[in-house]
């Protein structure tokens, strides 16, 4: 039975991730910045199989080197840890964007390291692929596209910017040393938390919700189920053969004004 590695165990998809994996009888281990934060990480020893075959491990995206000991020895590694919604201020770069693209490096040098990793699920978003001037002319788009990067600076879409240069520096470093990498781009993941504490994206809908975001464009969104996030990350793993390396997950679209309650 392989053995996996999750980065960002706290995360919304990072969560249900680890669930069905224990689920399904894999040895799972799991990096968050501080393991000993029952607050954040007490839900996990709940999950069934969690006591038996779960390591929660410490690793901070920014610290070269820190996920070496949590990927070496595993057959894959599902890089889900990624910062998601900060406040846009005088910090975004800090906050967001290096941690996004440095971590996602940082995580697949210590897999390169180890020589038992066979292959990495990457979670991107569909962000790094839909934000372009010229997207009407485009459309549909496909694994070939990129958001515009300063169509993204010029509109503060900074989440869509940092994980359009992280997934690209994945693609580089992937090709450039021969490491197994499958994408995953997943559309707005909803469902019910695991987690006690509200997830960026349930804490974004709710202040849309109440209003709190003022105005909101009267654009669409597109939305995926979390266990079907989850069953494509496993599936992306497991196969033996890829006949793509990016997958786009999107189930529905909605307008804004559907949100209404």
């Amino acid at each position: 039975m392989p053995q996996y590695c999750v980065t960002g165990g706290n995360g919304f998809i990072a969560a249900y991730l680890i669930k069905s994996l224990l689920e399904k009888g894999h040895n799972v281990r799991t990096t968050v910045r501080n393991p000993e934060n029952v607050e954040k990480v007490g839900y996990l020893w709940e999950l069934n199989g969690a006591k038996e075959r779960l390591r929660i491990m410490k690793a901070d995206l920014l610290n070269e080197g820190s996920f070496d000991e949590a990927v070496d020895g595993v057959d894959g590694v599902f890089h889900t840890a990624s910062p998601v919604l900060v406040a846009y201020d005088d910090n975004i770069k800090e906050n967001l964007i290096d941690p996004c693209i440095k971590g996602t490096l940082n995580v697949l040098n210590s897999c390169k390291k180890a020589s038992t990793v066979k292959r990495i699920v990457l979670t991107s978003s569909c962000s790094s692929i839909r934000y372009r001037y010229d997207v009407e002319k485009e459309s549909p788009l496909n694994e070939s596209h990129w958001s515009d990067l300063e169509y993204c600076k010029n509109h503060n879409l900074w989440y869509a910017y940092a994980k359009t240069i992280a997934e690209q520096e994945a693609w580089k470093f992937a090709k450039g040393s021969g490491i197994d990498l499958v994408v995953v781009n997943p559309s707005f993941v909803v469902g019910p938390l695991l987690a006690p504490q509200p997830t960026s994206t349930l804490l974004l809908l709710l202040a849309v919700v109440k209003g709190l975001r003022g105005e909101y464009p009267n654009t669409t969104v597109g939305f995926v189920h979390i266990d079907d996030v989850v069953n494509a990350h496993i599936l992306a793993m497991e196969r033996a053969k890829h006949q793509a390396d990016l997958y786009v997950q999107a189930q529905w679209h909605t307008g804004q004004r559907s949100l209404k309650c």
